[in-house]
């Protein structure tokens, strides 16, 4: 059971029977003296993916959620499904359609992800902050590129499409940032 005062960005609690990620919390005081103080937080509902608002009074309590967080890899694209295990009980888990689309450009097999499981089902992956691929398809190097903003299309391996430099050359790996599609840097 968890109070108001326990509240910090990145808990996971429970409202109505869903696991639930703090995304921000925010404590205000109405009034001069401190009574009443609200707690206002944004959390992702980590079932549905629904990123909402809620308001709690200072003192309120909440369910701690029966949520881990478990190295996983992942092992094979199974048509448009994912197919991740975990690697402490070696138990596979498959990802529907619709939550792997939103992956699928960044894994390859193998790939180490953390996986969040709710009263033992699955029902978060979360990805390394950056990940390695390489450039299987772009326009060809431009000579004497200068450091402007110029960019050009690569196709990586995985069929993820983003703006690369373009003194990148086909067959180059490149560091990709998983939270934006983002070019980094070189790996």
């Amino acid at each position: 059971m968890f109070t108001t005062s326990d509240f910090k960005k990145g808990l996971v609690i429970q409202l109505d029977g869903a696991p639930c990620l703090l995304l921000d919390v925010t404590f205000q005081s109405p009034s001069a003296r401190g009574a009443n103080t609200m707690v206002k937080t944004r959390y992702r509902n980590l079932i549905t993916s629904q990123v909402l608002d809620k308001t709690f009074r200072s003192g309120d309590k909440v369910d701690e959620a029966d949520y881990g967080r478990n190295k996983g890899q992942f092992l094979y694209a199974d048509g448009a499904k994912g197919v991740f295990m975990d690697l402490g009980t070696y138990e596979q888990f498959e990802v529907d359609e619709e939550a792997f689309e939103a992956l699928a450009p960044f894994l390859l097999e193998g790939t180490e992800v953390v996986l969040g499981l709710f009263e033992g089902r699955l029902v978060n992956v979360e990805l390394p902050m950056t990940v390695e691929l390489v450039v299987t398809e772009t326009a060809p190097v431009l000579k004497n590129a200068t450091a402007t903003a110029q960019t050009k299309e690569a196709i990586l391996e995985t069929g993820l499409k983003l703006q690369v430099p373009p003194y990148l050359a086909t067959g180059e790996k490149i560091k990709v940032d998983t939270r934006d599609g983002r070019f980094i840097s070189r790996a």
